[in-house]
């Protein structure tokens, strides 16, 4: 069962996982999370890295490493990992990769009351999310053909292809299945007139 940890934001598990590589200041850890296309699977802005930075330092898992100053530029504080930083996040990684988490997508919540909405406009909204989904998996199978990388770095964009295609299937269904919903549904939207 997940533990309630001191750093929870999915950022802090991107920012322990590249200090891996050695210690970095943050402006050059969100380079690189940018330039490997990891934006893509961990939002983040320059504010909330520097937030997540201090949120990490405070609890341990990362430390000052040196603070440099180049002529009239600000200090340049770059940081490593600490042996509580590389424990937590095997242990975090581990939970991840082990225990199903029940999440909350945005779909999935209006999915839950579509109903208020008339089956027509349910349809034509459909439509619109499968030219949007279709861009985006041809956006992932982009990254993987484009890609000079081991497959192992490239495991989350495959997952993301299979959740494309999946969401896919789900919507195709789905409209056929307005037809078969449309009496009934549209009669709660008549009611309301």
């Amino acid at each position: 069962m997940a533990s309630k940890r001191k750093v929870g934001n999915l950022l802090g598990l991107a920012v322990l996982g590249y200090l891996v590589r050695g210690p970095m200041h943050p402006y050059e850890l969100s380079k690189l999370m940018r330039d490997h296309g990891d934006d893509r699977s961990i939002k983040f802005t320059h504010g909330s890295l520097y937030m997540v930075f201090g949120q990490l330092e405070k609890s341990g898992f990362i430390a000052e490493h040196e603070t440099s100053r180049e002529g009239q530029r600000p200090e340049r504080t770059v940081y490593a990992l600490t042996d509580a930083g590389r424990a937590e996040l095997k242990d975090w990684m581990r939970e991840l990769v082990a225990e199903p988490r029940h999440e909350h997508p945005h779909f999935v919540a209006a999915l839950s009351m579509i109903g208020a909405l008339h089956p027509d406009e349910v349809a034509v909204l459909l439509r619109d999310r499968l030219v949007g989904l279709g861009r985006q998996l041809a956006e992932a199978e982009a990254v993987i053909a484009g890609a000079d990388a081991h497959p192992l770095f490239l495991v989350e964009e495959e997952y993301r292809i299979a959740l494309l295609k999946t969401e896919i299937t789900f919507v195709r269904r789905f409209l056929t299945r307005i037809d078969d919903w449309r009496p009934l549904w549209a009669g709660f939207h008549e009611e309301e007139r």
